[in-house]
């Protein structure tokens, strides 16, 4: 380090020297008070350089001296060295590093250890009621009750003759489908909310629930269920076509859209009523519970597909009981609002 600032200190006195000689002329052009005084620096112009060099040499060492005698150096590089050993911390860790100062909250479970997922956390996960009644169905009366009905058999069969015994990928497509809904419901209540200045009676927050629920089946059924290529794309597809058509027809009547949704899951829970009886024939395999779903649900340890099946049933039945609800409020006249929303229903 000493080499290398006596090497600058040096290159910039000789170009300063170099660039501080003045020929008679120029001086002569200076003021007649100026050019005694320059006449003399440029006569001393040796040894004022030579003195010059000899102070700004002493100087930097003794500062050089000063920086490794207390520990400077060594202070720096075990700096460098800490910042490193962190940045790969947290790369190893998944962590980001942000300007901002966001992070994640340090969370454990009961046991002590790290809680794995970002995708919901302890106070989301709950116990599902197993004790509601599946066998509840609205009996189409209305015009627009018999549409609703129509419609959601006719999409029913066409699953039905696609996806035929392989109702892991059936279920996977459904909760694609079944995550709709409550989204498009949520957004349409909440601008209506602001538009009108009114308050939803909480039901955007359950609706909003409702989607959230439905992708968390579907997070669970994709570490059960690998989708190919050709389902994929079928995925892009109907969710392309079901978002947009949804959207039409709350926009056109939110009454009838929470009907399609109420009978939707009752078809649900029929498709998973069959699936738990392929299981339990031994057709399909009961294999362990997926993680995501032994800690959002608050299985035991030890959880199978079958305990996964039961309780994704229950969630489809309290859905199938909120929208019907939804529908029959509107059919009387009356709007979301003026009903409290069932928030929690699980």
């Amino acid at each position: 380090m000493k080499r290398f600032v006596a090497g600058s200190l040096a290159r910039r006195l000789i170009s300063r020297g170099g660039g501080g000689y003045m020929s008679t002329a120029e001086m002569m052009a200076r003021p007649a008070s100026m050019q005694g005084v320059m006449m003399n620096k440029q006569q001393s112009q040796p040894y004022y350089y030579y003195y010059y060099w000899s102070r700004m040499i002493n100087s930097v060492a003794e500062k050089s001296k000063e920086v490794v005698n207390g520990g400077g150096v060594e202070a720096i590089k075990e700096e460098e060295k800490q910042k490193k050993k962190k940045k790969n911390s947290d790369e190893e860790q998944g962590t980001v590093n942000s300007y901002w100062g966001l992070s994640g909250p340090s969370i454990k479970r009961p046991d002590g250890t790290d809680w794995p997922w970002n995708c919901f956390m302890p106070w989301d996960s709950y116990e599902a009621d197993l004790s509601i009644d599946l066998t509840k169905h609205h009996v189409p009366k209305k015009f627009l009750d018999k549409v609703a009905y129509r419609t959601v058999k006719f999409l029913r069969i066409l699953s039905d003759l696609y996806f035929k015994k392989r109702y892991g990928c059936h279920a996977m497509m459904l909760e694609t489908v079944a995550a709709v809904p409550g989204m498009v419901g949520g957004m349409l209540l909440h601008l209506r909310s602001l538009r009108k200045f009114q308050q939803s009676g909480g039901w955007i927050k359950a609706l909003l629930e409702e989607a959230e629920n439905e992708r968390m089946h579907l997070m669970t059924m994709v570490e059960l269920v690998q989708p190919k290529w050709h389902e994929r794309l079928l995925v892009l597809t109907v969710q392309g076509v079901f978002f947009n058509g949804f959207f039409v027809v709350y926009l056109l009547s939110p009454k009838l859209a929470h009907r399609v949704v109420g009978y939707l899951e009752e078809e649900a829970v029929h498709s998973y009523t069959e699936y738990l009886n392929e299981i339990d024939s031994g057709a399909i395999e009961n294999v362990p519970a997926p993680a995501i779903a032994i800690d959002y649900w608050k299985l035991p340890k030890d959880a199978t597909l079958r305990d996964v099946i039961f309780v994704i049933r229950a969630d489809e039945a309290h859905h199938r009981d909120v929208n019907h609800f939804a529908a029959d409020i509107q059919f009387q006249g009356k709007e979301l609002r003026e009903a409290p929303a069932p928030l929690d229903y699980h």
